[in-house]
């Protein structure tokens, strides 16, 4: 299915919110759809929700509304959700990319939203083809989550910064593995990844550092769910501890000779 037929549009019409409202029914649940009239108020409040389209087909949304902390005003993007038979389109990062368009017309120069970190397709498109970063960690954000996606596990998440008037950070095409890896990741009998080590002890590092992280964390989380729950403590506590000290997450990418494990980087800026 090309993607050259599919049109992202700002929506404001109760009817066309109450076509999102369906879809997140589909891609979620109906109990955890956000009733039209919240989406409503937050769009002519600052906010924004944003369609893909599939002719006349709404098969994807973004919604967003503003936030702030202290004096700083930012715009808070919530939820995106794909309808499961149109997924792996690239419709979620031409979604952010028209979002970033909007954000700088209304005037925000700062986007933020959270992701699970373990979601490695989340954290490629989020840091490596966005160029949004992040140095907060959230320990069981959402609580005990019951959909299919999060069920059975922390919700931990990363909160993104987005700074949509600045460039990307620069990166190198290729990073050297080289470097401090701050998970010790061995195989079992099974050829299961686990992870072992961790490694608090690189503050005064210099260059990058790097988080391995399973490429596929659903598939890994459905197979074994105590090893899933073991890179989830494994992983919390590096990205927390290093966080703290002054470290932020500027890209992920998968190593091409191992193709079971991606990497986060870690930067002090």
């Amino acid at each position: 299915m090309s993607n050259k037929k599919i049109m992202i549009r700002s929506l404001k019409t109760v009817e066309e919110l109450d076509q999102v409202r369906s879809l997140e029914s589909i891609i979620w649940s109906e109990y955890e759809s956000i009733p039209s009239s919240q989406t409503l108020t937050a769009i002519k409040n600052g906010g924004m929700m944003l369609g893909a389209f599939l002719e006349n087909e709404l098969i994807g949304f973004q919604y967003s509304f503003p936030g702030f902390k202290g004096d700083k005003i930012y715009l808070c993007s919530h939820t995106l959700g794909i309808h499961p038979q149109f997924r792996k389109l690239g419709i979620g990062e031409k979604l952010k990319r028209a979002q970033k368009e909007e954000s700088l017309k209304m005037g925000y120069d700062l986007v933020t939203w959270t992701y699970d970190p373990l979601e490695t397709v989340n954290g490629n498109l989020n840091l490596h083809k966005l160029g949004a970063r992040c140095s907060t960690y959230i320990e069981n954000c959402y609580g005990e989550m019951q959909d299919e996606l999060n069920q059975g596990m922390p919700s931990d998440r990363f909160t993104v910064e987005w700074w949509v008037k600045e460039d990307s950070l620069e990166r190198p095409s290729q990073y050297e593995l080289e470097g401090r890896l701050l998970v010790k990741v061995d195989r079992d009998s099974k050829e299961n990844l686990i992870p072992n080590e961790t490694d608090l002890e690189g503050d005064s590092a210099e260059g990058f550092l790097f988080v391995p992280v399973p490429s596929d964390f659903q598939s890994l989380k459905k197979n074994n769910p105590e090893l899933a729950i073991s890179w989830r403590m494994s992983t919390r506590e590096v990205f927390t501890h290093y966080f703290k000290n002054g470290w932020t997450a500027i890209d992920l990418f998968r190593n091409e000779t191992n193709p079971d494990l991606c990497y986060y980087v870690l930067k002090k800026l």
